[in-house]
């Protein structure tokens, strides 16, 4: 199946943490089919450098840039330099997280802090980088991923989903705040997005048999499942929309 053409996608300087494998990969990939300008961050340098070159060769015009997103001075600089290759950014898709599971009374602070830099953070900082080249664009977009890890309740999971649900009170507050300047906000729920990670690490037979039990879509998410409904929010075809969350999960929530 094809997948849809969005016109005002093309040319458009787009700007996506965690680009470089899972969900992000896929909306890398996907932008980079509408014709958009695309730049990157990932810390997985040789999957990353492969992606860019594989879309370039195709025709694409792909930015990687490596950054530790929780170094915020390095991922100011990594904006600033895909800025200089693709001009002024007027998409941002914060995507980058780590679900790295935790039991509640093994958490310190300072993991409690570290899990804050790799889900949240550096979220709100590439908004606080980006956003005036939106304002001085005139407009743009920004899509955040959350999780319904913090709707259900997951087990083992207490800081990542106090975290994700943190992601949908960022956006409107950003979406309230410079809805002024034309800038729309919103956020893109996933549910269990099968990822090559999720199945080397989480998929078992249990979470095969949840999957057909609990969605209403009796099938295994792809991470372009979630990055069509990334590509949409950041087209002119949801020009309406702002302060929104879309879930993603098949019909578990």
């Amino acid at each position: 199946m094809s997948n849809a053409v969005y016109p005002s996608l093309s040319g458009r300087s787009v700007f996506i943490t965690g680009g470089g494998q899972g969900i992000g990969e896929a909306t890398v990939r996907l932008f980079a089919q509408q014709g958009a300008k695309v730049g990157f961050v990932d810390i997985a340098d040789e999957a990353s450098r492969a992606l860019a070159a594989e879309l370039n060769a195709a025709g694409g015009s792909v930015t990687y840039e490596r950054a530790d997103i929780t170094d915020i001075e390095a991922l100011k600089a990594a904006i600033a330099r895909i800025r200089a290759v693709q001009g002024p950014i007027t998409v941002l898709v914060n995507n980058a997280a780590h679900d790295q599971r935790h039991k509640f009374f093994e958490v310190t602070p300072d993991y409690f802090d570290d899990r804050v830099a790799v889900n949240l953070k550096h979220a709100y900082f590439a908004a606080q980088t980006i956003i005036p080249d939106m304002i001085a664009a005139g407009g743009g977009t920004i899509v955040n991923l959350g999780s319904v890890s913090w709707m259900m309740g997951s087990e083992d999971l207490s800081v990542y989903a106090t975290l994700k649900s943190a992601a949908y009170g960022l956006t409107r507050v950003l979406a309230r705040e410079f809805g002024k300047d034309n800038i729309r906000v919103n956020c893109v729920i996933p549910g269990w997005i099968m990822t090559q990670r999720q199945i080397d690490l989480w998929l078992t037979p249990e979470g095969e048999a949840a999957i057909q039990k609990n969605q209403c879509i009796k099938r295994k998410l792809t991470p372009e499942d979630l990055a069509k409904s990334v590509l949409f929010l950041a087209s002119e075809e949801s020009s309406g929309m702002t302060c929104q969350q879309i879930i993603v999960d098949g019909g578990w929530v």
